[in-house]
């Protein structure tokens, strides 16, 4: 008969040990975990992000005289960050400058700046879903806003309109052009590489840095 005690006696039988089983002692294998990706920086068309006047005009294709006059005048003001006092600097939306390069095109086109203002006040009342199934259309002296292609096609037959503005297809444009400049988280006030998904690099040495 075994005994779990000790045994002094020759020929007695050796204290009893549990078997270990050889699943016992494996252990549990974890799978390696992916590396993490890094936080990207938000779209150019996020409400996250803003642009300092330079890289404003460089979208829209303007002058820093008149994005600095139509500030001033109410026409196209920035929606993000107004210049409060010397040295600072004017923070605009992606929908800012979007206006922005719409009015230039209209100011382009010949149309007045009185009627340009009654075309941005619209557009600003509109949502940013509108925006993009929207056309301007114009004569030259009157905008008209067309939300469909019948529409379009009205206008021209009865020659009221003479050139057409797509906003979704300049949404594109923009979206493009901001992609490759510099922006500013309006949460963090910090900056916005370019959005390129072939520039991560350059945002994972930026944050290393």
């Amino acid at each position: 008969m075994s005994s779990t005690g000790d045994s002094t006696a020759a020929g007695g039988s050796c204290p009893i040990h549990p078997v270990r089983h050889p699943w016992e002692a494996r252990v549990p294998e974890v799978p390696p975990q992916p590396a993490q990706p890094l936080p990207s920086d938000p779209a150019p068309t996020s409400g996250l992000v803003g642009f300092r006047g330079p890289t404003a005009c460089s979208a829209a294709g303007i002058t820093y005289r008149q994005l600095d006059y139509w500030a001033r005048t109410g026409l196209v003001e920035p929606s993000v960050r107004p210049a409060q006092g010397s040295g600072s600097q004017r923070l605009y939306s992606f929908r800012d400058i979007l206006v922005l390069k719409i009015v230039k095109r209209l100011l382009d086109a010949g149309v007045s700046l009185q009627n340009i203002r009654v075309a941005v006040t619209h557009l600003r009342s509109r949502g940013v879903a509108d925006l993009t199934g929207i056309t301007l259309m114009s004569d030259g002296a009157t905008v008209y806003e067309c939300t469909s292609p019948h529409e379009v096609v009205d206008l021209l037959q009865g020659g009221q309109g003479v050139f057409g503005i797509a906003v979704g297809a300049v949404w594109r444009e923009l979206e493009g052009s901001l992609s490759k400049l510099r922006g500013e988280r309006t949460d963090t006030g910090e900056a916005v590489l370019s959005h390129d998904p072939g520039d991560e690099l350059a945002r994972r040495r930026h944050r290393a840095g």
